[in-house]
C-alpha cells in the first residue's frame, strides 16, 4: 500500500506541474500575450494538454487509483479523497480519444484569442466557427462520459457535484416567483436612487491605487497575491502563495473595477486560506464552483456593498476623487453602488437583477447543448430574452452575446453557479451572524475575523469535503435558496422604501 501511495503521489506532483505550466501560459495569454501569437499559445496547450492525458491514462497511474479505491478504509482523509477526486477525472479522460483531447485543447487556445477579437470587434461571426467546434466536442464528451444521462446534466455536474437541470429549473423558478415582481417594483421607483456620481472620469492611476488600497483592507497579500489587468476579469491559482487576480478599468465608472476587486479578492481568499497539507494536491481548491462563487459573491455584495462597509470605505474613495465626489456623502455612496435597474452587462449588474443574468445563460445554454438552438439564432435569442426577461435592448454583440469568456474557455455549464454561490453566501452570512457582529466589523474595516470565521469553516478543506459537507459545517444545514430570497427582498424594500 505505501508503495502505491508513493506512486500515486510522485504522479501527482508531475500532473501538479503539467497544470502550473498550463495555467501560467493561460494567465499569460489573457494579461500579456500579443494577438499574434495565439498559433503559437494554442500548439503549447495542446501538446502540454497531451502529456497530462498520458499521465492520466497511463496504466500506472490508473492501476494505483484503482488500488488505492478499492482499499480506501486504509487510507488517510486527504489521499482518499484525492483518489476518488482523480477517479472521477481519470473516468472521464479514459473515454476521450487522445486525438479528440489534444484538438479540443488546441482549439480552445484558438477559441480565446478569436472571443476577444470578435468582443473588440463586435463581430460575432468571427467567434461563430470557434465556438461550434467547442460546443460539438462538448456535446461529445458528455456522451463519452455518461451515455445515459442528458449531456446538459453531465456538464452542470463538473461544476457543482449533483446539480440538474430538475433542480436549477426549481431554484430559478423560485428566484422568479419571488423575486421578479420585487424587480419590477424596485424598477418602477429607478429615480429614487440617484448614481450618476460613479459615471464620469475616474483616472486609471487613482483606480490602481484604490483596488490596491482595497486588496489591504481585504488582507489579500501582494507578496502571495498578484493583481493583473485584462478585457474580461478572473482568478487563478497555482498554490496557495502564488494567486493571481484580474480586473479591467474603466475610465467612465467607478464601481467597475472597485466591485471587480473586491469579487476577484473574495476568491483569490479561499485559495490563499487552503490547508497547507494541500499544496500541490487536487484538493487545493474550492470544493465547487458555486461554494466559491459564494465566497466572490459575498465579500462583493453582502460585505462589500453593506451599509457599514460602504461608510469605511467612502473617504478613502473620495480622496481619491475629490472633484468628482464632490458633496457626496457616504449614504449616498452606500444606495449608489445599490442601485437597481435591469441593465446589459452581467457583471456589472446590481445584486436584485444580477439572477436573472444567469436565468438567461442558463436557458440559452440547454437548448444549445441539446442540439436546440442553432448558433447562427444564438445572438437574436439572446437579445430576445433580455428584452422578455430584463425589458432592455441590446445594441450589439459586444454588449450581448460576447460580454462573457466563459464559452470561449469552454465553460458550458459554468453559469449556473453564479446564481448558487449567491444563494449560499446569503445562507453563510445569516450563520456567521450568530457568532460576529458582522456590520461593526464591516464598519471598522475589520474584515480578518469574517475571513478567520470562513476560513475555519470553509476555505482550509479545500476540496477534502463536499459543497454539502461545507454548508452543514458552517450553517448547520442543508442548502435553502429562501435565506437569498428574504436577504434581497430586506434589503431592496428598505432601500427603496417600498
Amino acid at each position: 500500500m505505501q508503495e502505491t501511495i508513493r506512486k500515486f503521489k510522485e504522479i501527482l506532483a508531475k500532473l501538479n506541474a503539467y497544470q502550473h505550466a498550463l495555467g501560467v501560459l493561460q494567465y499569460d495569454s489573457e494579461t500579456a500575450m500579443p494577438r499574434a501569437g495565439a498559433a503559437g499559445y494554442a500548439a503549447a496547450m495542446g501538446a502540454l494538454s497531451e502529456e497530462v492525458y498520458k499521465l492520466q491514462t497511463s496504466d500506472a497511474f490508473k492501476g494505483a487509483v484503482r488500488e488505492l479505491l478499492s482499499r480506501k478504509a486504509e487510507l488517510d482523509e486527504i489521499t482518499r479523497r484525492e483518489a476518488e477526486v482523480l477517479g472521477e477525472e481519470m473516468a472521464r479522460m479514459d473515454c476521450v480519444p487522445v486525438q479528440e483531447f489534444v484538438e479540443y485543447q488546441t482549439e480552445l487556445g484558438l477559441a480565446s484569442s478569436a472571443w476577444r477579437e470578435a468582443k473588440q470587434r463586435s463581430d460575432y461571426a468571427l467567434f461563430a466557427p470557434h465556438l461550434q467546434k467547442l460546443l460539438d466536442s462538448t456535446r461529445r464528451f458528455a456522451r463519452y462520459y455518461a451515455p445515459d444521462r442528458d449531456p446538459y446534466d453531465v456538464l452542470l455536474d463538473e461544476y457543482e457535484k449533483g446539480m440538474t437541470q430538475a433542480e436549477l429549473d426549481r431554484f430559478f423558478g423560485t428566484l422568479r416567483e419571488n423575486l421578479m415582481p420585487l424587480v419590477q417594483r424596485v424598477a418602477e421607483r429607478a429615480d429614487a436612487v440617484d448614481d450618476r456620481f460613479l459615471f464620469g472620469h475616474f483616472p486609471v492611476a487613482q483606480q490602481r491605487r484604490l483596488a490596491g488600497a482595497v486588496m489591504e483592507v481585504m488582507g489579500l497579500d501582494r507578496s502571495r497575491c498578484a493583481l493583473g489587468e485584462v478585457e474580461h476579469p478572473f482568478t487563478t491559482n497555482f498554490s496557495k502563495n502564488d494567486v493571481r487576480i484580474t480586473t479591467h478599468y474603466h475610465e467612465e465608472s467607478l464601481a467597475s473595477s472597485l466591485y471587480s476587486v473586491i469579487h476577484e479578492g473574495g476568491h483569490a481568499l479561499y485559495e490563499l486560506h487552503t490547508d497547507d497539507a494541500l499544496i500541490g494536491s487536487p484538493l487545493a481548491g474550492g470544493a465547487s464552483m458555486g461554494m466559491h462563487e459564494s465566497q466572490s459573491r459575498l465579500y462583493e455584495n453582502l460585505i462589500g456593498r453593506s451599509a457599514g462597509f460602504a461608510r469605511f470605505l467612502f473617504p478613502k474613495v473620495q480622496a481619491l476623487f475629490p472633484a468628482q465626489l464632490a458633496g457626496v456623502t457616504a449614504q449616498d455612496f452606500y444606495r449608489a453602488v445599490n442601485r437597481s435597474a435591469p441593465s446589459l452587462i452581467r457583471i456589472d449588474a446590481d445584486e436584485l437583477t444580477y439572477p436573472f443574468h444567469i436565468l438567461i445563460r442558463y436557458e440559452l445554454e440547454k437548448r444549445l447543448i441539446a442540439g436546440d438552438l442553432p448558433l447562427q439564432d444564438l445572438p437574436a435569442e439572446w437579445n430576445r430574452l433580455y428584452k422578455e426577461v430584463l425589458g432592455v435592448v441590446v445594441p450589439d454583440d459586444a454588449h450581448g452575446v460576447l460580454q462573457d469568456s466563459h464559452w470561449s474557455g469552454g465553460s458550458f455549464g459554468y453559469f449556473p453557479s453564479y446564481a448558487i454561490g449567491s444563494a449560499y453566501g446569503a445562507q453563510i452570512l445569516e450563520s456567521m451572524k450568530k457568532d460576529l457582529d458582522v456590520d461593526a466589523l464591516t464598519e471598522a474595516g475589520n474584515l480578518a475575523p469574517i475571513t478567520a470565521w470562513l476560513a475555519e469553516r470553509i476555505y482550509r478543506f479545500g476540496k477534502v469535503k463536499t459543497p454539502g459537507e461545507l454548508l452543514r459545517n458552517a450553517c448547520g444545514a442543508d442548502f435553502d435558496p429562501q435565506f437569498y430570497v428574504d436577504y434581497l427582498t430586506r434589503k431592496y424594500t428598505a432601500l427603496y422604501n417600498l
